[in-house]
Formats: structure tokens, sequence, C-alpha cells
């Protein structure tokens, strides 16, 4: 299936909004409660990725993926790294895909997309947080990264192992990226 992925505009946010929610209904079912999965609600976040694609856009851009049909089934979002903590300037705040769309490029497309975007912002390095118990971590490692460190986070009141991935040049990651590209053809 060809997916348009492009830069995201105010118009996207609901779209963002919803596959931000039914993606982590989707990828946390059996690691956060299903409760809280339960208690998501895309009106909730529409409002966040409004004020992000307006006050922030130009710094910390979005991605959408866009299917044949309009529908907008998977984002990324990226910026400055927010901890200062790590040997890395840039970060990848979120990528979320629905699972329908999963394993189809699409995470490394909008990567690619992102990557692009953070070196033409100047950044050298990314860095990424994922829970410990996420099977997408496997993505990143798949990338090649230094695991930097961890720490605990809470969610709905249990606490969860969150990893830290460091790509030291964002040249190298693209050109990897790219290459993995090709050999899966």
């Amino acid at each position: 299936m060809v997916m348009e992925i492009r830069k995201a505009t105010l118009q996207d946010a609901e779209g963002i909004a919803k596959v931000h929610v039914k993606s982590w209904q989707e990828t946390y079912q059996g690691i956060v409660s299903q409760e809280y999965l339960d208690s998501l609600k895309s009106e909730d976040r529409q409002p966040l990725w409004e004020k992000s694609l307006t006050q922030t856009a130009e710094t910390s851009p979005v991605f959408v993926a866009v299917n044949p049909g309009g529908e907008i089934v998977g984002f990324a979002s990226f910026g400055k790294e927010r901890t200062g903590k790590f040997e890395a300037d840039g970060e990848l705040y979120a990528i979320y895909i629905l699972k329908k769309y999963q394993r189809e490029r699409t995470g490394t497309k909008l990567l690619q997309a992102g990557l692009e975007e953070l070196s033409r912002q100047k950044y050298d390095s990314m860095l990424v947080w994922v829970l410990e118990d996420n099977e997408s971590r496997k993505f990143y490692e798949s990338l090649h990264p230094v695991n930097a460190g961890e720490e605990v986070v809470e969610i709905a009141g249990q606490e969860y192992t969150e990893l830290a991935y460091v790509w030291n040049n964002l040249k190298l990651l693209n050109q990897s990226l790219a290459e993995k590209q090709s050999g899966d053809r």
C-alpha cells in the first residue's frame, strides 16, 4: 500500500489524536491497565496536538502517514532533546502507527522524514524513550542505538521501566534506514 508521508498541519490534529489514542490501546494492551487504556479519549488529546501544531510546529515538527483514502494512520513527532541528561541534541518524541499499517515500512518512512528535518535544523544526534515491555523497541534496536540509560515512569498508578536509546550520528542513522529500506525490497 502506498502511503503518503508529509509534514502535519493544524487540520491534522484530530486525525493525529485518534491515532495517538488507538495506537496506545493497541500497543500497550496487556502492558498498561485496560481500565486506563479504555479511558483514553481522542477529544482529550486533540487540544495538545492543536497546540503542538501551532506553537512549536517549526522547532518540533510532526509528520503524518496518510493512507490512499486520506486517513491519517501514523505520525511521528521530533524536536530538541528535553532532559539535558544525554549526549543527544535531538529527540524522537513519539511515533505511533495503527497496528493494521505496521510492518509496511511506514515507521521507517516517518523516521526518515523526521531525520531529514532534524538534520536541516542542524541536529547531529537523537534520543528516543521506549517502554521496556513495548515490542516496538525491536524496531529501534534493529537500527543499532546506544543504550543510554533507563528510568522508571508511572502510568495510571503503575511503574514501568523506560529505556533511552541514542543515535550519535543522524547521517549514519539515515544511511542505515535507506540501506534497510532498499534491502527489504
